[in-house]
């Protein structure tokens, strides 16, 4: 899985991929050929006073040295900018994958696992090719080429070279092997933290309200006990790699002098040789043990690149048709027709035989009990959700049969948990229309009532807005996205519970100042308050995701006992407040 994702985002790097493998090529040749030449300084120049031979083979060495420093120096960058740049690419990937998820995706995930991916798996898949680019053909180069170097100073301490390599592969081989489980145990505490120190600083005030830092504290603690005992794990097998290696290095260079020293005391080996072959000796071992360590480094990362992979082969469920039907221009209803809708693994259907239509220039209200499918209902138009049966119609085109874009840019969603981004003021409204001029701002915020609070913030439309809006209070952040979903100007606008913060002459003026601006567009208006609703022009009523009632207030409260229960329970409210 990981060399199949890397492979599939080489192709930009092609390039810097080649031109690494053949600087790789120049750094171990000339790597191979300093133990030699320097050899034959011991043998040829020291041992027999030619200074002239030491000076000019010296002077090679120099350069040789010189030319493996530049091609070790082009190898490290030309690797990392691929490396990098693969990373920037699988990163915009899942980012833009993600943002193609319907509800249904996002929930499978999780906010936490998707930000986790994007970060630390990434980041462990970057980090292996970097290694991986760095070391590629220096590796199998450097060890063949030394084994054949160090036969070619002399065979017979070949024996040695036959004994050290295998026994340190299956010293560190035998560790890597253990590591492997322990690799997805240690992404999935990650995953765990992330998601615990996310609903924490979520959930701060509910935390401090109700006074539960202590049971946070613990389960955060839970959590990072799990992912320091998994690192402490992987940790303590990868503390044994070093001290083995070393024992295997030190060793091999007590044999070399040992049965070197015999053989240049019997005249069979020179004393530049024996320096030469420990020189090759210790090149193979160090390839070797590089090639392990980087075998111990791609397990994780595959583990990393098979959850990049899940991400970016998720397919959402709300698919773009191949051939779409583009929505007619001018007004446009929406039509509800026998709509059936099932959350992903429920038993029970939340919708069911959904019937109605919202014709341009009305209002239409959903009202219901909690639970009764109102919010439901409304995320279907913009398509979060696909129905499950039956279809729903905009502008008599079933939203399934038209491309995604269409369906969007003729709905301003204003949802139950109004969302502003970190930034200003304008760039918030500015997110439905980027071309609207100031003007066209401040008229949206006055329709919404949000004008006045938002000229006495320092700097206007300049005011600095939080992430999530944090630094403005709730119903400013409501009436903030109101005006956004105002500024684009929609054929469809959907109003999820969206005056709920609003206090009751904020939101009477508020609705009557939306009458004249959104006299041409189908209001879908989800509230709780009936004096939010009571002057819809049709009020469909939700019980159990079922349509038990529909028509104006006057009618409901003749012909619907559920709209006329909800009424009475908020006029007793009324009276005892």
């Amino acid at each position: 899985m990981l060399w199949k994702l890397i492979r599939s985002h080489l192709g930009p790097y092609a390039g810097a991929v080649s031109a690494v493998a053949v600087l790789q090529l120049v750094s171990t040749v000339t790597s191979l050929y300093l133990p030699s030449l320097n050899g034959q300084i011991i043998d040829d120049g020291v041992a027999k006073g030619d200074t002239d031979f030491i000076l000019r083979a010296g002077a090679i060495m120099l350069g040789v040295s010189i030319v493996n420093i530049l091609a070790t120096v082009a190898i490290a960058r030309f690797a990392s900018a691929t490396s990098a740049g693969i990373a920037r690419d699988l990163r915009r990937e899942v980012f833009h994958r993600v943002g193609d998820f319907s509800a249904k995706e996002l929930s499978h995930f999780g906010a936490p696992t998707l930000i986790s991916r994007n970060t630390n798996d990434v980041q462990q898949v970057q980090t292996v090719l970097n290694m991986g680019l760095m070391f590629m053909a220096s590796i199998p180069v450097m060890m063949i080429g030394g084994i054949f170097m160090a036969l070619r100073e002399d065979l017979g301490l070949s024996w040695l070279v036959a004994v050290a390599v295998p026994l340190l592969g299956v010293i560190v081989g035998s560790i890597v092997v253990r590591m492997l489980p322990w690799f997805r145990k240690m992404q999935d505490s990650v995953d765990a933290v992330n998601r615990i120190l996310r609903e924490q600083i979520t959930g701060i005030r509910v935390v401090r309200a109700f006074v539960r830092e202590p049971l946070e504290e613990a389960r955060f603690d839970g959590a990072n006990t799990t992912y320091t005992g998994t690192a402490l794990a992987v940790g303590k097998l990868f503390a044994l790699v070093f001290p083995l290696v070393m024992l295997v290095f030190n060793s091999a260079s007590v044999a070399v002098l040992w049965f070197g020293a015999h053989r240049v005391d019997s005249g069979q080996m020179q004393v530049g040789a024996l320096t030469a072959f420990m020189t090759y000796l210790m090149q193979i071992l160090m390839s070797v043990m590089m090639g392990v360590m980087m075998s111990m480094m791609i397990p994780r990362a595959a583990v990393s690149a098979a959850r990049i992979s899940e991400v970016l082969d998720t397919e959402s469920s709300v698919h773009q048709p191949a051939h779409p039907t583009p929505i007619p221009a001018g007004r446009t209803g929406v039509e509800f027709a026998d709509v059936d809708f099932r959350y992903p693994g429920a038993e029970q259907p939340v919708l069911c035989g959904l019937s109605f239509r919202a014709e341009p220039g009305q209002v239409t209200a959903i009202v219901g009990s909690t639970g009764a499918g109102k919010s439901t209902l409304v995320g279907l138009v913009p398509r979060l959700y696909d129905v499950s049966g039956g279809s729903l119609r905009l502008g008599g085109v079933d939203v399934r049969d038209a491309s995604l874009e269409d369906v969007w840019s003729r709905i301003g969603l204003v949802p139950q948990k109004p969302f502003l981004f970190t930034g200003t003021v304008a760039s918030n409204l500015r997110y439905a229309d980027p071309e609207a001029t100031d003007d066209q701002l401040w008229e949206a915020l006055r329709v919404a009532q949000a004008e006045d609070f938002v000229r006495a913030l320092d700097g206007g439309l300049d005011a600095r807005i939080a992430q999530g809006g944090t630094n403005v209070s709730g119903g400013q952040r409501q009436r903030l996205a109101i005006a956004r979903a105002l500024v684009r100007r929609p054929d469809v606008y959907l109003f999820d519970d969206s005056f709920s913060a609003l206090d009751v002459a904020t939101d009477a003026r508020l609705r009557a100042a939306l009458r004249p601006w959104t006299a041409d567009a189908v209001v879908l208006l989800v509230a709780q308050r009936v004096s939010t609703i009571i002057g819809a022009d049709q009020i469909v009523v939700l019980e159990d995701g079922r349509v038990v009632g529909q028509g104006r207030h006057e009618e409901l409260l003749e012909t619907c006992p559920t709209y006329v229960e909800i009424v009475e329970s908020q006029a007793v409210r009324e009276e005892a407040a």
